[in-house]
């Protein structure tokens, strides 16, 4: 453990964020972005931001890689792109700044009232009368972020003081608890999907949970199941389970359980549509406005809405947004998909909140259904002009704003709050976080983003939450890691190896030798050299942007693979470089026995970019002339005669193609990303200590064309406001490989283990008759209800004797003249009520839905020589034409938008997932695996009518096996 601290101590030093001011420091800073451009006067050094995380200056990160010190040169450059983009566009530069014109999704208002569930009848009965204590200010101060970097968390909303509500510390992430000391760097959820382990996926949550909240904060910003997947090379696919909708679904309730279970509220993200990069948010990428993901109905709720359903179900209090357009309607301003499908149909009883300035409106994005702005800042990062705060103070005493709609908003985040049971201050000592996102040092500023805040206190306490002994937390990490592991080729079983050298039969007086190659293998210049681990030196733990995290300590694989083998009788030597001087030293390679390499593909969030990758990969190959690397060691490992083993860590699926048949790779390893415990977890899958089980959560190709246009990341604009059609609808992953008949390299599920499993004896039973339409919607409870009286204007005032911080955001406002009458331009369909969906009235839809209506099971032995855990997995297939509704048939553009590419009813997919376990098995033992089928399992959505549809007709195909192409028995129901 000294070893590990001194280790983090020393990767941490002068890599971390020394202080607010610095941001990020690179020779690309000095580089303007076409926002600032547009913005501010690019002589005037005063107008550039410091935004250390989002930092605008670092936008545009290809033509500043391109033109690095050249900043007189990109902005030539850019006005001149500027200028003919403005000729061929016709409309010129009003075009380009002009707003997006009515988006296609439908209008649903008004936003539906919290507290109608008996779930959640306790806390919104705490809540209705903590609330009605609060006043106007108040109120808009809970809904209202303070400001990027004003105060200790990523994200800080202001207290009720008067009422006895405190500030909430929002922080990121998925993985870890990004910018914080001592505490764990859990493998991704691409990881942890790997897995298959219901268990795993929910201990890991609850770890991650407890140490957010012993870092003091309140809401956890994870787990991630948006992006889905759509496209393999899309940047931050890394964050979620895996890219099918089932996977997801599971993963993310047990993920939202565990970190629940401590009292931590967790976040499901991001919702919805935001499948890559590349043009996602407004400025980011020299657009005005982001793109817009057009999706038709059947398909949005049978891929991307389908997880988010399992997480509302599994009781998650919170629901960030994304930042970009669906169906060209700001998805964070979207009352389609905020107050009609996530509050209406799901039962979501919780708060959505903004991602970090994806809000674009101030009372429209209010009355979609937005309750909570983040971090709070407008338009632009830290301009301290929030689009809330003051305004939507305003907004009420002017009465634009309904105060039945503020009332709501602010009920459901002091509802989520009672329902963690953060009112326990044995728990939550009211304090705030006992870390600084913006410093490492002890002391720093409390509101570093203002440049009023000059009182030093004592911010960072080094916590350590990490656990120890049997209850550390670095043992889940660890099985996670290497259950995650996915052996995919084992010829003539060359692991697992011995750590005496020589396999038995085979022993020599001669030491055994060993060669690692590879910069993965090694530590390069430290796990937390990098700004958000946005840079690819050594072996690859994360990939990068908002849900990284700072790593404690990074075991190696060199490390780890060293200290295992016996000195005595292993020899081994390393080169920790993708170029090692194998023409100079030859012998490096040909007096090797046996061979590591290690090579890993990275990619992350696309506010940063790093070695010419914007977010999104460019390509699925092997990074950094890995293909190359594999093909010499595996030509010249022992002359030619030894074995060559591959271990790869992406942040998704990879082509292995250039290598995978060369007769010298013996084995594959796709390792995924492991988080801290990487070495340690690699060689227990190495060394047989842990017999691999991990499954792939995503299809190998043989090219990134095997996934269809629809697997293409749009990496050029198709307009001012680029369109992004999901034309191939419910068809992703092997869903497309299937339909189009494509052989993949290694499919959906696919994984080999160092033992055998057999299955037989499939036994499929009626526990409830089939039926077209799930039961009535069930009557609600009555939601609180409170006075509705404007209060006068001037309790709104700032208070005579608060000092006032420049960019900090406060809700009260200045003059009682900024209080003006008139008609405010409600949206289209305000008016117009919507009626309940009967799809709804439950948490994650119609609680119908969830009966149960066949059982399956089937035994399952493993039948090899050594003990080991099965992923058996179950496919649906549907019955032939199990609706009669043709593509003529489908709603007219004011239901579902002017959009007509959406999967036709009476197509379906050759089969989906509909249920996995995972059974640890010693070697000639059996178990019965059961599996229930819901009414949802075997329905699918119909567009007509607006929910969900069991065939009655005809008969569902079950089939059972080791993976999405290795299904060893079926049945039918």
């Amino acid at each position: 453990m000294d070893r590990r601290k001194q280790e983090a101590s020393d990767s941490r030093e002068g890599l971390l964020r020394k202080s607010n001011e610095d941001g990020r420091s690179s020779s690309i800073d000095s580089d303007l972005s076409l926002n600032e451009f547009l913005q501010s006067d690019p002589l005037d050094d005063a107008s550039k931001p410091a935004v250390p995380a989002y930092d605008e200056s670092n936008r545009l990160s290809r033509l500043r890689q391109a033109f690095a010190r050249r900043a007189k040169t990109l902005l030539i450059t850019l006005v001149v792109l500027i200028l003919i983009w403005s000729v061929l566009a016709g409309g010129g530069f009003w075009l380009y700044k002009h707003s997006p014109s009515d988006g296609q999704s439908p209008p649903w208002y008004p936003s539906p009232l919290g507290g109608t569930l008996s779930t959640w009848a306790d806390s919104y009965a705490k809540a209705s009368k903590l609330v009605e204590k609060m006043n106007l200010i108040e109120k808009v101060n809970v809904t209202t972020g303070t400001g990027w970097s004003m105060g200790l968390a990523v994200g800080n909303t202001g207290p009720a003081s008067n009422a006895g509500f405190p500030g909430l510390a929002l922080q990121d992430g998925p993985l870890g608890i990004r910018f914080a000391d001592n505490a764990s760097a859990f493998p991704a959820g691409v990881t942890v999907g790997a897995t298959w382990n219901k268990e795993l996926m929910y201990a890991r949550g609850k770890a991650h949970g407890l140490e957010a909240r012993l870092k003091g904060i309140n809401v956890l910003l994870g787990p991630c199941v948006g992006p889905l997947g759509r496209m393999p090379a899309g940047g931050r696919n890394w964050e979620g389970f895996g890219a099918d909708p089932y996977l997801q679904g599971i993963a993310a309730a047990e993920t939202v359980r565990g970190i629940q279970d401590t009292g931590v509220m967790a976040t499901i993200k991001h919702y919805i549509g935001n499948e890559q990069e590349h043009f996602r948010q407004s400025n980011e990428w020299g657009l005005p406005n982001a793109m817009s993901s057009n999706i038709g109905d059947r398909t949005l709720h049978e891929l991307y809405l389908w997880p988010f359903a399992d997480a509302i179900r599994a009781g998650v209090v919170s629901v960030m947004c994304s930042y970009q357009m669906t169906n060209n309607s700001y998805t964070c301003a979207n009352s389609k998909l905020l107050n009609g499908v996530l509050k209406d149909e799901l039962g979501f009883q919780g708060f959505v909140q903004s991602d970090w300035l994806a809000q674009r409106s101030g009372v429209a994005s209010a009355l979609a259904g937005l309750d909570m702005t983040m971090p709070g800042d407008g338009l632009f990062w830290q301009d301290g002009q929030s689009l809330w705060g003051p305004h939507l103070t305003k907004s009420v005493l002017n009465g634009s704003l309904p105060m039945s709609r503020l009332n709501d908003m602010v009920t459901r985040v002091v509802a989520a709050w009672y329902q963690m049971g953060q009112d326990d201050e044995s728990k939550f000592d009211r304090k705030g976080p006992n870390f600084s996102s913006w410093t490492n040092d002890e002391l720093g500023y409390i509101n570093p983003g203002s440049p009023d805040d000059k009182d030093l206190k004592v911010v960072n306490k080094f916590v350590d939450v990490q656990g120890e002994g049997p209850d550390a937390h670095s043992q889940i990490a660890k099985q996670v890691a290497a259950e995650g592991s996915v052996l995919v080729k084992n010829d003539n079983a060359i692991l697992p190896l011995s750590r005496n050298g020589w396999p038995a039969g085979k022993e020599n007086e001669t030491k055994y030798r060993v060669g690692i190659f590879g910069e993965d293998a090694g530590s390069g210049k430290g796990p937390n050299y990098c700004s958000d681990r946005a840079c690819n030196f050594g072996t690859l733990g994360s990939g990068w942007g908002s849900g990284a995290v700072e790593f404690p300590y990074l075991i190696t694989p060199i490390e780890a693979l060293r200290n295992a083998f016996d000195p005595a009788k292993v020899y081994v030597t390393d080169f920790p470089t993708n170029t090692p001087p194998m023409t100079k030293a030859p012998e490096i390679l040909q007096d090797q026995d046996v061979c590591l390499v290690f090579v890993n593909s990275d990619g992350g969030e696309g506010y940063v970019s790093a070695d010419g990758i914007r977010g999104d990969r460019n390509h699925l190959d092997i990074q950094k002339g890995g293909d190359l690397l594999i093909t010499q060691v595996a030509e010249g490992c022992g002359g030619g005669k030894g074995s060559t083993i591959v271990v790869v860590h992406a942040v998704g699926p990879v082509v292995v193609d250039p290598w995978i048949e060369n007769p010298g790779v013996g084995a594959v390893i796709l390792a995924n990303l492991p988080g801290q415990e990487s070495g340690n977890a690699i060689a227990e899958i190495i060394f047989g200590d842990v017999n691999p089980s991990g499954k792939l959560p995503y299809t190998i190709g043989k090219s990134l064309n095997d996934f269809g246009d629809g697997g293409q990341i749009m990496y050029y604009p198709n307009g001012v406001i680029p369109q992004q059609n999901f034309s191939e609808g419910i068809y992703i992953d092997y869903r497309h490989f299937d339909r189009f008949e494509i052989t993949p390299r290694y499919e959906f599920g696919f994984g080999l283990s160092y033992t055998t499993f057999s299955y037989h004896n499939l036994v499929i039973k009626t526990v409830k008759e089939k039926s077209r339409l799930p039961a009535a919607r069930p009557a609600a409870l009555s939601p609180p209800t409170y006075d509705e009286t404007v209060p006068d204007p001037e309790t709104a005032l700032f208070p005579s004797g608060l000092r006032k911080l420049k960019k900090f955001v406060y809700p009260y406002i200045d003059s009682v003249s900024e209080i003006k009458s008139g008609r405010y331009p409600y949206p289209i369909g305000y008016d117009e009520p919507n009626p309940p969906s009967p799809a709804g009235g439950g948490e994650g839809g119609n609680p119908s839905l969830y009966d149960v209506h066949a059982t399956v099971s089937i035994d399952v032995t493993n039948s090899g020589k050594v003990a080991g855990a099965e992923v058996v997995q179950l496919y649906l297939s549907y019955p032939d034409s199990p609706s009669s509704s043709s593509s003529s048939e489908l709603p007219t553009p004011a239901d579902q938008g002017d959009f007509h590419f959406d999967t036709d009813m009476t197509d379906f997919p050759v089969k989906v997932l509909r249920g996995f376990e995972k059974p640890m098995l010693a070697p000639g033992e059996s178990t019965t695996v059961t599996f229930d089928l819901t009414r949802r399992d075997l329905s699918f959505w119909d567009v007509r009518e607006q929910n969900w549809v069991m065939p009655t007709e005809g008969r569902f195909t079950i089939r059972i096996g080791a993976s999405s192409r290795d299904l060893r028995a079926e049945g039918q129901f």
